[in-house]
């Protein structure tokens, strides 16, 4: 804090220790990008574009601290509205790149309009539960907010990008909890995402163990998803179970709503016609990917193996690590995908668990201040939106630790700040931002 020349007190417009973390961690990722590319035959467009997208970022940076957080409030509709279109468009006129239409192909780099969506959302998400703070235990207000989620979770499936679903649902939740929705709602909500992912789970597990099928009963659950009569007699079947445990609760027991029991029934039908779609959208090597969750030794040679080889190379860095520039397993190209998916295998070998912790250490110090400046926030919204940015950073951070922990599925998702990835790194960096607007503006009207 300083003085004015009147004598007045000025608080920090900055949040150095945020900004500081984050740019020990662009400076930790980009030294461990150019290491673990330095035998692909790309390189030198990787890393151009790592060091186009790094001034792009914090100009990024600059723009959202400067500018007043509370005119997204003002003009959410702008901002959802161009989310839309943006995710929209890139079905119509992106590019194909592995496996997904999730990228616009411009001149000297791409964009993925997800990245950017993310933000947006969590900008409109808080203005939403904001408004309607007075009604936020009814369960009205969680299903609108899931009502402005679902045309983005729609348009993600599209393309296909699960990834994109798996990191934006959990913040949705977050930011409802911190808003003081029920937890009876909000475990309906949980309840019903369980569901659409158990159903895919199920089918993976009797897929990889085709002697269950000697099951009829099996046989028959397998088969639920390959035409709509046998979908519709399940949904039907569930139904009329819940309608008869209503009327078997009715003679044992008096004054038992059936809302409840309906209320059931629908989430487990919602469930799971949502998991048919999850199964019929899911490409090959996402199927791949899930099946190697489950039992990761089914394909040592394929899916399974970059899960694999990033644990050898996390092993081999030991305490100290092998040095920088020195692993031998990511820069010998044993570890796919290593400067994306699997930056933090590089890190681990490299820096070894020193700098595992290093990483983990700035990451919890990051998520830190931006919720110490959503605490100190002057408004709900400010409150509400880095609430957001936080949970959108734990996500990340507990996805990529789990991928590696096997306690998640390879999702393809980067480490931000750490990763390789232009649009994730221009997108967080706008979100840290703004975060930083809400702390520069938590006390005066500036």
């Amino acid at each position: 804090m300083i003085f004015t020349p009147q004598g007045g007190l000025k608080k920090n417009r900055m949040d150095w220790l945020l900004f500081l973390s984050v740019l020990i961690l662009l400076a930790i990722g980009t030294v461990s990008i150019i290491s673990s590319v330095a035998v692909l035959p790309n390189q030198a467009r990787i890393v151009r574009v790592q060091f186009m997208a790094i001034p792009m970022a914090l100009l990024a940076f600059s723009a959202a601290w400067s500018l007043n957080y509370q005119v997204y409030q003002d003009q959410w509709k702008y901002v959802y509205g161009l989310l839309l279109v943006m995710l929209a468009g890139v079905l119509l006129f992106g590019v194909v790149d592995k496996g997904s239409r999730s990228w616009y192909r411009l001149p000297f780099f791409s964009i993925q309009p997800s990245e950017f969506a993310r933000v947006g959302l969590i900008l409109v998400l808080a203005n939403f539960l904001d408004k309607r703070i007075g009604k936020i235990k009814e369960l009205q207000t969680v299903l609108g907010a899931f009502a402005l989620c679902v045309p983005v979770f729609f348009l993600l499936i599209k393309q296909p990008d699960f990834s994109g679903i798996l990191l934006t649902f959990p913040v949705a939740i977050i930011m409802l909890f911190a808003a003081g929705a029920s937890l009876f709602h909000l475990s309906i909500i949980l309840g019903y995402a369980f569901i659409s992912g158990l159903f895919p789970i199920l089918w993976s597990i009797i897929n990889l163990n085709p002697e269950l099928l000697d099951n009829t009963l099996v046989s028959y659950f397998f088969h639920l998803s390959d035409s709509g009569w046998s979908a519709f007699s399940f949904a039907a079947a569930v139904a009329v179970g819940a309608w008869m445990l209503w009327r078997l609760s009715v003679k044992l027991y008096t004054n038992v709503t059936g809302l409840y029991f309906a209320g059931a029934a629908l989430v487990l039908i919602l469930g799971f016609f949502s998991g048919v779609l999850v199964k019929h959208q899911m490409k090959e090597y996402q199927q791949k990917r899930l099946e190697v969750f489950l039992s990761p030794e089914t394909d040592p040679r394929g899916a399974g193996y970059n899960l694999m080889q990033a644990r050898i190379a996390i092993g081999s860095g030991g305490i100290l690590g092998r040095g920088i520039f020195s692993g031998t397993q990511s820069r010998l190209g044993f570890v796919p995908e290593r400067h994306t998916d699997f930056i933090l295998a590089v890190v681990g070998e490299e820096m070894g668990f020193w700098g595992m912790l290093l990483v983990t250490g700035f990451y919890v110090i990051l998520m830190g201040r931006i919720m110490q400046g959503a605490r100190l926030a002057r408004d709900r919204f400010g409150y509400l939106v880095n609430c957001g940015i936080f949970g959108m950073f734990l996500v990340y951070f507990c996805i990529n630790f789990g991928m590696l922990l096997g306690l998640a599925p390879v999702a393809g998702v980067p480490l931000p700040l750490v990763s390789y990835g232009g649009s994730n790194l221009v997108a967080m960096m706008a979100a840290v931002g703004i975060a930083e607007s809400v702390y520069a503006r938590r006390y005066a009207l500036v």
